[in-house]
């Protein structure tokens, strides 16, 4: 599936029908209309199979567009090895091999000392090498009365020298980030969006756009004006809803990113004319 100039490529994350597997969200998908599909690897042997992938790509004809590398803490021995690069070197893989055009991947844990230590170099390596776009996720301090600093080199990729950044709205909450000034400073490195919403809450909460204090609908907006041309994908927590409700919520946040998109695109052509 394409879409025009000026119209948002808004995929669905497999993650946003979590319990169920890959094959509830590509059906969701398709039948709500997005544009395609990424895919969290988790423990579910499906997320890893590429030629698995590649048949319900092809059964509900939807493009996958990125790959979520394994890098949760609930992921560690997922592809059977503990050792971050390889997961990362086959989440690459599996993206060449399903037709993917950017991998997502979250900066090492503090006690990754190892994998911290070449990380910014070992992600640029490997996009030159393999050509494939690896877009570090902004992520958040943990809060337990006091801010832990649990990522290295950071959890804020700005000041990184990231090639592709991953912003996601719901970690921006967490993390008091102001996602607009992010958005901003990022410029062309902003490769990757994960659409969410946030309260502000110590928890990560993945809600619906539009549901919390992130300003979801302007920063969807700047990105129509902007011209951006990566990804929109919607990776919202529906664990609690019912299967009405699940698509109720899928629905909205494929709304809200197309039509303040579309705005923000038309606003932009208008302003090139006067």
């Amino acid at each position: 599936m394409s879409t025009a100039a000026g119209e948002a490529r808004v995929t669905l994350s497999t993650s946003s029908v979590y319990p169920l597997g890959p094959e509830a969200a590509f059906e969701a998908a398709a039948r709500l209309g997005y544009d395609g599909i990424e895919v969290m690897t988790l423990a579910n042997p499906l997320t890893q199979d590429a030629q698995g992938l590649r048949q319900l790509s092809e059964r509900f004809e939807l493009p996958i567009h990125s790959i979520h590398a394994p890098t949760l803490l609930v992921t560690q021995r997922v592809y059977g090895t503990s050792d971050p690069w390889e997961k990362i070197d086959r989440s690459i893989e599996l993206a060449h091999d399903v037709g993917a055009e950017v991998v997502v991947l979250h900066p090492p844990f503090r006690w990754q000392k190892d994998y911290a230590a070449d990380f910014v170099e070992g992600v640029a390596q490997r996009e030159s090498r393999l050509q494939m776009p690896l877009a570090v996720e902004n992520m958040f301090p943990w809060r337990a009365g006091r801010n832990l600093q649990v990522y290295l080199p950071g959890w804020d990729p700005v000041p990184q020298s990231y090639a592709n950044v991953t912003l996601d709205l719901s970690h921006a909450a967490t993390s008091g980030s102001d996602a607009l000034a992010m958005q901003a400073d990022l410029g062309a490195r902003l490769s990757h969006v994960h659409l969410a919403d946030g309260s502000g809450s110590i928890k990560d909460e993945h809600l619906v756009p539009g549901r919390g204090g992130q300003p979801c609908a302007e920063f969807c907006r700047r990105l129509g004006y902007d011209g951006y041309d990566g990804l929109i994908a919607v990776e919202v927590g529906t664990r609690r809803r019912t299967p009405q409700q699940r698509d109720e919520d899928l629905a909205e946040s494929l709304e809200l990113a197309r039509t303040n998109f579309a705005l923000g695109a038309e606003q932009a052509a208008a302003a090139r004319e006067a």
